[in-house]
């Protein structure tokens, strides 16, 4: 800087913040469903059901509280079915009705998912895409990667995104 001003200002640029939101599945076993937001954009990992217990007559299936994504639909970039349990995938017809967005996941997953999606008429209306093990796939702002995992169920994933903060995993 030239004599008697003062050199440019440095600024230190934090990284886009992502936040994750539970809207089912923390303290129980069903209703998994999680959004990482980042940069405006969301991603759903899993949309699953919990099934009612004794206490709860006439109630067949509680779902994850999608009233959060109902209202930023637009904003969803995609929907990541981890494995192809009640407790992962049973809702995702639910939050299709309000929530038109890609579905990740794996062959075998989608296809438990696709008669789901049949059965509630949307499985025309959605586009369901199969990944495989180890396969990264850029799905808005992040770089979702794809880890195969052992489980009581075949073709399971445990899922990594890379975010501007790090992985999430």
């Amino acid at each position: 800087a030239p004599a008697g001003s003062q050199a440019p200002e440095r600024r230190r640029h934090m990284a886009d913040g992502v936040r994750i939101s539970f809207l089912g599945g923390l303290g129980e076993i069903g209703r998994n469903c999680a959004v990482i937001e980042q940069a405006g954009r969301l991603v759903v990992l899993d949309a699953g059901v919990l099934f009612p217990n004794p206490e709860m007559p006439g109630v067949d299936l509680v779902l994850p509280d999608f009233s959060f994504l109902t209202e930023r639909a637009r904003d969803v970039d995609g929907i990541v079915l981890t494995h192809g349990h009640e407790d992962h995938v049973g809702a995702l017809a639910y939050l299709l009705r309000d929530v038109n967005a890609p579905v990740y996941g794996s062959a075998l997953t989608l296809g438990f998912a696709k008669n789901r999606l049949d059965e509630a008429g949307l499985s025309g209306k959605t586009k369901l895409i199969p990944v495989t093990d180890g396969e990264r796939r850029k799905i808005g702002p992040f770089d979702v990667e794809f880890i195969p995992v052992t489980h009581s169920v075949p073709h399971g994933f445990a899922t990594a995104f890379h975010t501007a903060q790090g992985v999430v995993l």
